[in-house]
């Protein structure tokens, strides 16, 4: 059978193209996933359904691709991605926060003239139902989504979370009722689409909503090893894929391919199959398709630190209880980037994981053992890129990611201002009745520019929002791998629709991002007919 449309990937963007282009009767629809498929809520592992009241973590579960990766100064770091459909909103934080305004301007600036914030708002607010401001949407809610986003209410705030806030005030910050407000910063409740404490992923939300069209096939389990091309001598054409499942090779065609595989799993694909820097794809023995020395490159993520204090006996731990309730976003002092610093409070946490049988770090937090309350430290735009390279021509290998973390001097300073920021809000009245020590970072720790280097170095992770390694540009951005629309130069009937094609990280979580980026997306694809 031939299909209008194959969609590598079910994820946060691949479920939402997918549901919207089968909204045709007569448009055929297949989406390919690595994972598996669970048809309805009830049929999801406790790990995958629930956020903060699962008793279970999907680290190293089979929902996890488990990546490694280098962070700061090769310093090895665990990076999970999503191994199901719904993909990484099926196993994330569950933080639905938006970009700020100048970050989709900067990209239209760009040459994306597309995607400035005007364009894209409308799409931000067709995701969603915001049921905090349900009743009075506005111009910046959307009250009919599949999405369902919440914030929990300040009586509702963990003992912890609220002495954060005071610490905040007290220090000067702002208050902020609506980080998804244009033109906000400050401290307040952060926005989640975690309802009753269940994970609401593109599965739920949009797969479930479409799944039952007789016009979309999904097929879980099937890894696709390659893209298949038609008239290569001249204008490659994309014409199908090459998937295995099962041990058992085959080949599905049809009259356009998307790419929805991630920031990590897309460009090693497009690679795999021949599009790619020539040189890196010929020293590997890959035959070079389209020479785009753009793929790959342009990494870009979050960096992200937890402080962790030991509470007082009297502040009260209970487990499974939601402790990410509020969030602090601000610009660092010296930086004329706003907003560039987030930081994630928990009135409540968990330890750090530590090292699995192969050395290397597991990732994550232990699960049910609460210790005291934490301070998650993000830098939302950082300087330093990392890149991602093939280790061999084999699709089975995990591709190279070095992520460069704090490369730039500018990304360390900011971050050591913002440790010592934290250290210091630990101080006020609020927090000391509380805290009874630091975990980590401690004071020794602290003592010197020396030493916090050393120790975030050896502590900075992933903020989980790896992107921009296949950007979208203009012809005159030798880097750019995809146009604005998501089509890959140099190819008829390839597009890429993820996390993948944006310019440059935003300033914020990713997952609402990259949800309203698909439905821009499918309305491209849909527009061409």
């Amino acid at each position: 059978m031939q299909y209008d449309y194959i969609i590598i990937g079910a994820g946060s963007a691949g479920a939402i193209i997918a549901s919207r282009l089968s909204e045709d009767p007569s448009k055929s629809v297949m989406l390919v996933e690595s994972g598996p498929d669970y048809k309805g809520i009830d049929d999801l592992p406790e790990g995958l359904k629930y956020g903060y009241t699962s008793t279970k973590s999907n680290w190293n579960e089979e929902h996890n691709w488990q990546y490694r990766a280098k962070g700061a100064q090769n310093t090895p770091i665990a990076v999970p991605r999503g191994k199901v459909t719904g993909g990484s909103s099926a196993i994330n934080g569950q933080i639905f926060l938006r970009g700020i305004p100048e970050d989709f301007d900067t990209w239209a600036e760009w040459g994306n003239d597309e995607w400035s914030y005007q364009q894209l708002l409308p799409y931000m607010n067709k995701i969603e139902t915001d049921t905090t401001y349900q009743d009075d949407p506005g111009d910046f809610h959307g009250s009919e989504g599949p999405i369902i986003c919440h914030r929990f209410p300040k009586e509702q705030w963990q003992q912890g979370s609220k002495a954060w806030v005071e610490a905040c005030l007290a220090a000067g910050f702002p208050e902020c009722e609506d980080a998804n407000a244009p033109g906000t910063t400050g401290v307040g409740p952060i926005p989640l689409n975690n309802p009753n404490g269940i994970r609401w992923s593109t599965a739920l939300g949009h797969l479930s909503e479409s799944r039952h069209r007789l016009n979309l096939t999904i097929r879980s389990n099937v890894t696709v090893k390659s893209i298949l091309f038609d008239n290569i001598n001249e204008k490659p054409t994309a014409i199908g894929i090459e998937a295995v499942s099962n041990n058992e090779d085959f080949s599905i065609f049809g009259e356009e391919i998307i790419l929805c595989g991630g920031a990590i799993a897309s460009p090693q694909l497009l690679m795999l199959s021949g599009i790619g820097p020539k040189d890196h794809l010929q020293q590997i023995g890959i035959n070079s398709l389209i020479d785009l020395p753009g793929v790959g490159e342009n990494l870009r993520d979050h960096p992200l630190t937890f402080m962790l204090w030991k509470t007082k006996p009297h502040y009260e731990l209970r487990p499974f209880q939601p402790s990410l309730q509020t969030t602090l976003r601000y610009t660092a002092e010296g930086s004329n980037l706003h907003n560039d610093m987030i930081v994630y409070f928990q009135g409540m946490a968990n330890r750090k994981m530590g090292l699995g049988p192969d050395g290397l770090p597991i990732g994550g937090y232990e699960i049910g053992n609460p210790v005291g309350i934490a301070a998650g430290l993000g830098l939302n735009l950082a300087k330093s890129k990392g890149s991602l390279k093939l280790i061999s021509n084999n699709y089975k290998d995990q591709p190279d990611l070095n992520y460069n973390m704090l490369d730039d001097p500018e990304d360390m300073r900011r971050y050591k201002d913002g440790v010592r920021m934290l250290a210091n809000l630990t101080n006020h009245p609020s927090l000391q009745k509380l805290i009874d020590e630091p975990i980590y970072p401690t004071n020794v720790d602290l003592a010197t520019d020396e030493a916090l280097e050393n120790w975030l170095i050896q502590n900075v992770t992933t903020g989980h929002h790896v992107s921009c390694t296949a950007k979208m540009g203009p012809e005159s951005d030798p880097m750019a791998v995809v146009d604005q629309y998501g089509k890959v130069r140099g190819a008829n009937n390839l597009r890429v629709g993820d996390a993948s094609i944006m310019p440059d990280c935003v300033r914020a979580n990713i997952n609402v991002t990259v949800m309203s980026m698909a439905e821009k997306i499918a309305d491209f694809i849909k527009a061409d007919g």
